[in-house]
C-alpha cells in the first residue's frame, strides 16, 4: 500500500473531489463529523479552524492506495479499518476526519481528509508529512498483511528486468537475420511483438529509439547499452557484409521519409570507420 499526504488550504474543493459520485465515491470512515455533503463538512472543519487563524493550510489530505490485487479483495468496512489504523499511526485520532473510497478505476484507493486543527486550536505539525505518510502506510500494510510499497517496487523492478531481457533477446534475433535497413529491422521487431518508435529531436534528427513491449515504453539505452541509437544504426548499415560504406552515413530512411542522423550518432559512426581504415591499413603494412 502506498500513502501520500500534504497540507492544503482548499478544503471544500478537495472534499468535493473526494465525494465525487461519478467516481463511485462512498464514505468508508468518519470521525467527529455529522454533515451530509462537502459544504457541511467544510463548515464543521472551519468552526474548529477559526481557533487558529495563523494556520493557512489547515486541512490534511491523504491518499491510501492498496495494491490492485489487494484492493479487489477489500470491502468498505475493511478499507475503513485500514484508514483508522493509518490515522492512529499518524497520531490524528483526536481530529475531525472523513474518508471516501474511489472505485471508478481498477486501482481502488481512499481519499482521506483530516482537520489539521484539533479541538484545542493547536495545528498538527505537517513537517515531512508526505514522508511520514509513506512510512505509516508501510507499517499498516505490514500489520494487515497487505502488499507494501517496498514489495510493489521490488516486483516492478523484477518485471522490468524480465521485460528488458526479453526485448534484448528479440533484438538480437532480428539482428541475426541481418536486416538491410531500419524499416526491415522495425518490421522484424513488430513481428516479435515489439513496437520500435524512432525518437526524432527538435532539430528533426534521429536521436535514438524507444521500444514498447508489455506495457513498458523504454529508451534503447534503458533496455541495453547495445541498443543505443548509434549502435543499432551501426549494426545495420556498417555490418561486415556492407563494407562498401566507407564513409559514415548521414541520413536513413524511415517509412518513406529521409531522416538526418543526430551529430552524435554520425560522430560515433565516423570514429568506427576511421578505426576500420587504420586497422585495414596496418594489415597491409602501412604505418601512421
Amino acid at each position: 500500500m502506498i500513502g501520500k499526504g500534504k497540507a492544503i488550504a482548499h478544503t471544500q474543493a478537495s472534499m468535493a473531489y473526494g465525494w465525487n459520485q461519478e467516481k463511485d465515491a462512498e464514505i468508508v470512515y468518519r470521525e467527529l463529523l455529522v454533515g451530509d455533503d462537502p459544504r457541511e463538512i467544510t463548515k464543521e472543519f472551519e468552526m474548529i479552524q477559526e481557533q487558529n487563524v495563523n494556520c493557512e493550510k489547515n486541512t490534511l489530505s491523504f491518499v491510501l492506495s492498496p495494491a490492485i490485487e489487494d484492493g479487489q479483495k477489500l470491502n468498505n468496512k475493511e478499507l475503513g479499518k485500514i484508514t483508522e489504523a493509518f490515522i492512529k499511526e499518524m497520531k490524528l485520532q483526536e481530529h475531525q476526519a472523513i474518508a471516501f473510497v474511489h472505485k471508478d478505476k481498477e486501482h481502488k484507493h481512499v481519499h482521506l481528509y483530516v482537520n489539521r486543527i484539533d479541538f484545542e486550536g493547536k495545528a498538527y505539525n505537517d513537517q515531512f508529512v508526505g514522508k511520514r505518510s509513506q512510512q505509516a502506510a508501510e507499517r499498516v500494510a505490514q500489520e494487515m498483511n497487505l502488499t507494501t510499497a517496498r514489495e510493489r517496487q521490488e516486483e516492478k523492478l523484477l518485471n522490468l528486468r524480465i521485460t528488458r531481457n526479453q526485448i534484448m533477446e528479440k533484438h538480437q534475433q532480428v539482428m541475426r537475420e541481418r536486416p538491410r535497413d531500419l524499416n526491415t529491422y522495425m518490421k522484424g521487431m513488430q513481428k516479435q511483438g515489439v513496437e520500435v518508435k524512432p525518437y526524432i529531436n527538435k532539430s528533426k534528427e534521429l536521436q535514438g529509439f524507444r521500444f514498447v513491449y508489455k506495457g513498458q515504453n523504454l529508451k534503447g539505452s534503458e533496455v541495453n547499452r547495445a541498443m543505443s541509437g548509434s549502435k543499432i544504426v551501426k549494426g545495420i548499415y556498417q555490418a561486415p557484409s556492407r563494407s562498401k560504406h566507407i564513409n559514415p552515413i548521414q541520413a536513413v530512411k524511415i517509412a518513406s521519409q529521409i531522416v538526418q542522423l543526430n551529430p552524435a550518432i554520425v560522430k560515433t559512426l565516423a570514429n568506427k570507420v576511421v578505426s576500420k581504415v587504420i586497422s585495414a591499413s596496418k594489415d597491409r603494412g602501412i604505418e601512421y
